[in-house]
């Protein structure tokens, strides 16, 4: 695999919408650092729901763009779902919390699937398109940082599944917002998942 773009965005606001964003990204040339928090120079303005350090990158694979193009008819420009990296060759219907992608210097660990927003939807001039993108069930990818480091397009990626118990990003779409059985909340509480989900799972099982 290699990375086929890296993408930031700027601050801006969209049709009928109040408040900033920066999912509107575009692909860049030259190396871009990432950190703990993410691309240096990449604009996340909600950092109540975006960004974070277990939400610091988000990928797509191309062969998933490929397939929303004919889905939607229309090319899928890197970018347009406000992904920072695009990977060659990914299908994000493989990935697994857990999974590792490595360019260079930078290590990055798999911890949940992108969840679908309003501001998406405007984005994409759909209002259904949260209904869509779920019901499509190839989630993009958010990611930790394990090690910093520059990154630009044309990098060679190593992957690296994970060897536990696998939570897909098809999976954990499905089943977002919505209560585990013991045992699968058992599963996804041995995977490195986001914090924000480890927490809502721990509480209920104290319950």
């Amino acid at each position: 695999m290699k990375i086929l773009a890296v993408c930031i965005g700027n601050a801006e606001r969209l049709p009928g919408k109040s408040y900033k964003t920066g999912i509107c990204k575009h692909r860049v040339g030259g190396r871009v650092l990432v950190d703990a928090e993410g691309l240096v120079g990449d604009a996340i303005c909600n950092r109540k729901h975006h960004g974070g350090v277990d939400q610091a990158v988000y990928l797509e694979g191309s062969l998933t763009l490929d397939w929303w193009t004919k889905e939607l008819g229309r090319p899928i420009e890197p970018g347009t779902f406000g992904e920072n990296m695009v990977i060659d060759g990914l299908d994000n219907r493989i990935v697994s919390v857990g999974d590792r992608f490595i360019a260079g210097d930078l290590v990055l660990e798999v911890t949940s699937a992108r969840i679908p927003c309003s501001t998406f939807a405007t984005r994409m001039g759909d209002p259904r398109f949260i209904k869509r993108y779920t019901q499509a069930a190839r989630p993009g990818v958010y990611c930790r940082v394990l090690h910093g480091g520059p990154v630009a397009a044309g990098m060679t990626v190593d992957y690296l599944p994970y060897n536990g118990e696998k939570v897909t990003m098809p999976e954990m779409i499905a089943t977002f917002g919505r209560m585990l059985t013991a045992q699968d909340r058992s599963r996804y509480l041995s995977a490195p998942i986001h914090y924000k989900l480890r927490n809502i799972l721990e509480a209920q099982s104290g319950a």
